[in-house]
């Protein structure tokens, strides 16, 4: 089928009760739009007849050994013979004969039309209430902070999309986060992204659904955090190091009294904590940017090089570091020349631990920066030779 136009595409496991109205609907929607295109049905290990149905409706069986949601969408993907994809769960959830929306947006040069529920009106029973109320308007709040303001409903199982565009993206998971890979990579790598209102049905099987909220709801969190390093590292790092760095600057010079509540140096210590932590958590950021851009093509280029390696070069890296770690150790150096004035004999702790504090921060910090940026140049090393 060279010409074919549209794939319809369901992934199915066990769908026998509602897989053979959800294929007449989809091939109604392509006759009396007179399209071309095919149906397939990625099939997942059914073991109720459901391949048997679906070859008696006209649909294409295309079986996908490995099991999860996201692997039989890719298996149905790749051999798939439309320009344009849509898909849907076989679950007669969404309506296959109210499809032109999709596909008029694709024909108009979208790459990703997602439907949208909420705008299109879920039916009483169709979304369990934790779904509804908490989980979907979490998760997609989080994924539009993160990645793109004009999604709604990251996790609505109707969508289409352009079939090349969507493979170069080499989507990976295997379970559900795939719908939400699908929407960063493609937020991620710009493509032209819509939505439209679609309606969501209740569920048309006797059975459990396959969706497990919670488990399924912590994929999809873990996967909007692993690919926003921002989001996951430099943010609260940044808010670590600044808080740690007003504190101990505040109490640098003495204690200090808020509202009754008396700050010294047990307070200095845990701004120390709190630098050392965000340090870290900073690094991480920029070895997750650099790993995910350079080794992984996950994130945009700028001019298709990474900016970060240009910007945490080694020399910059060793002077601040080595200037850190020369502070620390000039504070160390002092207080141990006072404690020998002192013949080596009990020294006052408030006044101590003001200059040691301070002081080995610097030099953890400048150790971590020197160490990192050693890192950082290996990374940058490996770029070059992929040059």
């Amino acid at each position: 089928m060279e010409s074919c136009e549209l794939t319809i595409l369901m992934p199915c496991l066990n769908e026998a009760e509602t897989l053979a109205v959800c294929i007449q609907k989809a091939r109604r929607f392509l006759s009396e739009q007179n399209i071309t295109g095919e149906i397939i049905i990625a099939d997942n290990g059914s073991s109720d007849g459901s391949c048997e149905i679906a070859v008696a409706n006209g649909a294409r069986v295309v079986t996908v050994a490995e099991k999860g949601y996201g692997a039989a969408l890719k298996g149905g993907m790749q051999q798939a013979l439309g320009r344009y994809i849509i898909m849907g769960d076989a679950d007669d959830s969404y309506d296959f004969l109210n499809l032109s929306p999709f596909l008029d947006k694709l024909r108009a040069g979208y790459e990703l039309v997602m439907g949208n529920r909420f705008m299109g009106g879920i039916q009483q029973g169709a979304m369990p209430f934790l779904n509804r109320y908490l989980g979907n308007p979490v998760l997609t709040l989080i994924g539009r902070t993160f990645f793109s303001k004009a999604v709604g409903d990251f996790h609505c199982g109707l969508r289409g999309f352009d079939r090349e565009r969507v493979l170069q993206l080499d989507l990976q998971g295997d379970g559900m986060e795939f719908a939400s890979e699908m929407v960063v990579k493609a937020s991620i790598q710009q493509l032209k992204i819509i939505e439209v209102p679609t309606h969501l049905y209740p569920d048309g099987r006797s059975r459990r659904p396959h969706l497990r909220p919670w488990r399924d709801g912590w994929r999809h969190l873990r996967l909007l955090l692993l690919f926003s390093p921002r989001w996951l590292f430099l943010f609260p790092g940044l808010t670590l190091m600044l808080l740690g760095c007003s504190l101990m600057a505040v109490l640098a010079g003495g204690p200090v009294s808020i509202g009754g509540v008396n700050l010294d140096i047990h307070t200095m210590l845990f701004s120390s904590v709190f630098m050392i932590i965000g340090m870290q958590a900073v690094s991480f950021a920029v070895f997750a940017r650099t790993i995910a851009d350079t080794h992984m093509g996950l994130l945009k280029r700028a001019q298709n090089k990474p900016r970060l390696p240009k910007l945490f070069t080694l020399e910059r890296g060793l002077i601040i570091g080595l200037v850190l770690l020369s502070l620390g150790v000039a504070g160390a150096g002092y207080s141990f020349w006072y404690w020998q004035h002192q013949a080596f004999g009990p020294l006052l702790p408030t006044q101590m631990m003001r200059i040691l504090i301070p002081a080995t921060t610097s030099m953890i910090i400048g150790l971590q920066i020197i160490f990192s940026s050693f890192f950082m140049s290996l990374l940058g090393l490996h770029y070059a030779t992929k040059k």
